[in-house]
């Protein structure tokens, strides 16, 4: 749009236009002088004029002031601001000009050169009078994603699920050998007097002097009593027969609840992972092993069963949280013994998923031969077939229980 303004060579601002007021036009000296001033003017300066016409007097005076006081409204020295003329930047609101079309037009465009140079990201209003809002959210207005119960190491971690027959010992003894896989100096506590877990990393229990009864009830030293393996990185704290009749024996011993707790101190320096198999029951041996563990890695079965035991096991983690160790939390939910060729199965995984959300594994562990056939070899499915469906599963299980390492 042209302006009607004259042209200086200045840049011109918007608040030229914005804070002029009517105070601050020119004055017509159309609306200052007289007909006798113009004939005064006239005499003063025509030069065929007789010499006392043009000589001056005081309407030519008169006018010279006139025209002096208006050059002096037309160009103000900023230096020396008038006090009579308001403040630009508080105009007074009954002399106010609303602003022009020109003025408008002018603050749009300098506006969108703004923008235009710092970016649309670095704006963080809007240009009041533009009709272009930003619909974008706020930084602190987005919301994060929930981190991940992260826990340090070491790590103790109690496999514990009061039905037998779900795969806990399985699960136990695979998700062991996938920590040692990766470098991570495991410890496996068989706390279940069937020694299933001992026999499936090809230990002999009734060969062995010692087991987690002696370091339990005896006070034998734990560093004693562990056996490698042929698993590099992978060791166990055998259990025997013995232990079936620990339940009546720690029940007049002092401190019965804190007694693993006890034997594992002593050697929890030199491992990153202590693995616990708890027995299928919810007696004092499984007890010690909530108090002694930081978290709870619980194995269901696919079958409508298994969900009956989880709810006591809930019941039973929340009561040793409130006298025992107030730190335990249950941190993963693995889906054991999966068939897809059941309804029944992907209602469990259904049901499970809706009431334990993110705690649930997104792996689940299918139910194949190979995984069955593995323990009477006395060898984890990832050296019996380590190529194989079921070690695939438990290998990608693991990674999820490493992501929530500190």
């Amino acid at each position: 749009m042209q302006s009607d303004l004259p042209h200086t060579g200045a840049e011109v601002e918007p608040s030229d236009f914005l804070s002029k007021t009517p105070a601050q036009d020119t004055p017509s000296s159309s609306d200052e002088l007289t007909d006798e001033e113009w004939a005064e003017l006239e005499r003063a300066t025509d030069p065929d004029l007789p010499p006392d016409e043009a000589e001056p007097h005081a309407h030519g005076a008169g006018w010279v002031q006139a025209a002096d006081k208006a050059e002096a409204v037309t160009t103000p020295d900023p230096a020396t601001p008038d006090p009579a003329t308001p403040d630009p930047a508080t105009p007074d609101p009954a002399t106010e000009v609303v602003p022009t079309e020109a003025a408008e037009s002018m603050v749009s465009e300098r506006a969108a050169d703004l923008t235009t140079a710092i970016g649309d990201e670095d704006v963080p209003e809007t240009v009041e009078g533009s009709s272009d809002e930003t619909t974008e959210p706020v930084a602190s207005e987005v919301a994060e994603p929930e981190p991940v119960l992260a826990m340090p190491l070491p790590r103790i971690i109690a496999v514990a699920n009061q039905k037998g027959g779900v795969g806990k010992t399985t699960t136990t003894v695979n998700i062991a050998a996938c920590l040692a896989e990766q470098g991570y100096r495991t410890l496996l506590v068989d706390l279940d007097p069937q020694a299933n877990a001992s026999t499936g990393l090809g230990l002999e229990p009734r060969e062995l002097e010692y087991s987690i009864y002696h370091v339990m009830l005896h006070d034998q030293d734990t560093d004693s009593c562990i056996e490698p393996t042929e698993i590099k990185n992978l060791f166990v704290l055998p259990s025997s027969l013995d232990l079936a009749g620990a339940e009546i024996e720690l029940v007049s011993l002092l401190s019965r609840e804190h007694r693993l707790r006890l034997a594992i101190d002593s050697v929890i320096d030199d491992f990153d992972y202590v693995l616990i198999d708890c027995p299928p029951s919810l007696g004092l041996l499984t007890i010690n092993a909530l108090t002694a563990a930081h978290e709870v890695l619980v194995p269901i079965q696919c079958e409508y069963y298994a969900l009956e035991g989880l709810g006591q096991l809930m019941r039973n983690v929340d009561l040793v949280k409130a006298s025992l160790n107030p730190d335990l939390v249950i941190n993963h939910i693995v889906l054991v013994m999966f068939d897809p060729r059941t309804r029944l199965a992907g209602q469990v995984v259904d049901e499970v998923r809706s009431h334990f959300g993110k705690t649930v594994c997104e792996n689940v562990i299918p139910r194949t031969v190979r995984l069955s056939e593995a323990p009477s070899f006395g060898q984890p499915i990832t050296t019996f077939d380590s190529d194989s469906r079921g070690a695939a599963a438990y290998r990608a299980v693991t990674q999820e229980v490493l992501n929530g390492q500190a």
